[in-house]
């Protein structure tokens, strides 16, 4: 059995199953999404639909992403938000005016049960953003930053390579698990498509949202498969672009 993590999606159906079928995933594989599901390409619906059906074969871990909790607020509240959308939202009203009352409603269930952040035996964290308490995410005064905060990434780019762990500088967030796994801020603003690793922290978000690729990787061995970036599997359409 292997342990792979995904990146952000958004809407990118077509991605996600390239992802699915170059990783050659099995039902023996245990499956974590780092949230943001939807925005941005033009089926987050289908994206939603096939994350449920998926759920049903495979041991799945669904985190919260700030996209996916824009959506829920709007299909709870019917409330207009203009930077959500601005920044994705608007493919996904737009995808959403074929969809029935009846699925918008397992949508919504669905989009309340995504979990802030998932912690496994080998104290290996996975959240989509990432927390600000020095002390972890048990002790986080203020649960939104775990699907919004940059810090945390920005810390790690900025941090000195020479550093050591037990230096009384360091970072004391990157001492507290083996490894982190986030999404939310793509390595694309680096000039990079493929995961980045800086101190503790993985980064999955390859950029699937602008013009990059959808990575799924193997979290033991760190094997990765992308897809094509989703501006050629989308080309007419603009993405978050």
């Amino acid at each position: 059995m292997r342990t792979l993590v995904i990146g952000d999606i958004h809407g990118g159906l077509r991605a996600l199953h390239q992802i699915m079928e170059r990783a050659q995933v099995t039902e023996k594989d245990k499956l974590i999404f780092l949230g943001d599901y939807v925005d941005g390409w033009s089926q987050s619906p289908q994206v939603l639909d096939y994350l449920i059906a998926l759920n049903t074969t495979n041991d799945c871990v669904f985190i919260r992403g700030n996209h996916d909790e824009l959506l829920l607020h709007w299909l709870k509240d019917s409330t207009d938000n203009l930077l959500w959308y601005n920044h994705g939202g608007e493919a996904t009203v737009i995808a959403y005016e074929k969809v029935n009352n009846e699925t918008k409603q397992i949508h919504i269930e669905f989009l309340q049960s995504l979990q802030d952040y998932y912690l496994d035996d080998e104290q290996r964290l996975f959240i989509h953003a990432g927390f600000t308490n020095m002390n972890g995410v048990n002790y986080e005064y203020f649960p939104k930053l775990f699907y919004w905060d940059r810090t945390l990434w920005e810390t790690a780019l900025a941090l000195d390579k020479n550093m050591l762990p037990d230096d009384l500088l360091y970072p004391k967030r990157f001492t507290l698990y083996n490894e982190i796994y986030i999404g939310h801020t793509p390595v694309s603003r680096i000039g990079e498509t493929i995961p980045v690793k800086k101190a503790c922290i993985w980064n999955v978000d390859t950029g699937a949202a602008f013009k990059g690729p959808l990575t799924i990787m193997d979290i033991d061995s760190k094997e990765y498969w992308q897809s094509e970036p989703l501006s050629n599997l989308y080309f007419d359409e603009k993405g978050r672009n």
